[in-house]
């Protein structure tokens, strides 16, 4: 399903297709090479200082991994999550050596992005979700303190909207994306100005 942005000039590819899709196609697999491919793209990602805050736990549909992961999202996040081809918890480290990371939730922010992008360049789609158990993956894991589960991201295939079963959801999977115009983001000379 093709759901490129409508946008007011043209974007790169990988943008232009990126969407957050729920249906996801169960019997194709995300390959170790990819989740390889998703997580060096994650840590090309610029940070403050070159600190690197992000980690990622990752595993893959069938494994221990994956399971623990899956457990850790909201029944409503389960109900589709569960046909992705991997899992994967972003995690925020907010201390290094030299003491707290600055705008670690940021860098964290463009990790995920960069690999969220990536996935759209192999061929795969990813949906990130706020919906899961922070404290559970910091206890299934052993997350240390410093340590701050922020995102969940499921990667696989994109599939048929009618394996969501929802009329809703697939009402909403198969809708047009949706953004503010540019006007009401951005702006020039004052507050509300719009530059475009």
């Amino acid at each position: 399903m093709d759901k490129r942005a409508d946008s007011s000039v043209p974007l790169t590819d990988v943008i232009a297709r990126r969407w957050s899709p729920r249906a996801l196609d169960e019997t194709r697999e995300v390959s170790w090479g990819q989740l390889r491919a998703l997580l060096e793209a994650a840590r090309w990602a610029p940070s403050f200082g070159n600190t690197q805050p992000a980690r990622f736990l990752a595993g893959r549909r069938g494994d221990a991994t994956f399971r623990q992961i899956l457990g850790t999202l909201t029944e409503r996040n389960q109900a589709w999550a569960h046909r992705a081809g991997a899992l994967l918890i972003g995690i925020m480290v907010s201390r290094n050596e030299k003491g707290p990371i600055p705008y670690a939730e940021y860098g964290l922010g463009l990790a995920a992005q960069n690999l969220v992008l990536q996935a759209v360049a192999e061929g795969l789609v990813a949906h990130q979700m706020a919906g899961f158990d922070a404290d559970a993956v910091r206890e299934r894991f052993a997350v240390p303190g410093d340590a701050v589960p922020r995102v969940a991201i499921a990667v696989g295939h994109a599939g048929d909207p009618a394996v969501l079963e929802v009329d809703k959801l697939i009402e909403r999977e198969r809708a047009p994306r949706k953004r503010l115009p540019l006007g009401e983001l951005a702006y020039t000379g004052e507050w509300g100005a719009p530059a475009f």
